[in-house]
């Protein structure tokens, strides 16, 4: 998977394998979720949103499974 960092008060990074449907998502608080199933349009969706945020809490946010796999630690 490739990272995509992001401008946003709420994401730091993206990451989308399209084989596996999965989407990374490292949050501002360091938290790193991954989401299944997560088809490739919505990954485009979220990365050409004005808004990640917005974008994430109606499009993704309780509409996918998801894990917490993670917390960055620099």
């Amino acid at each position: 998977m490739e990272c995509t960092p992001i401008s946003s008060t709420t994401l730091v990074s993206v990451e989308y394998d399209g084989a596996r449907e999965l989407l990374e998502l490292e949050f501002c608080s360091r938290a790193i979720y991954q989401y299944f199933g997560v088809p490739a349009e919505v990954h485009s969706g979220l990365l050409s949103s004005s808004s990640k945020g917005a974008y994430f809490n109606e499009i993704i946010r309780n509409r996918y499974q998801f894990a917490r796999v993670a917390e960055r630690r620099d």
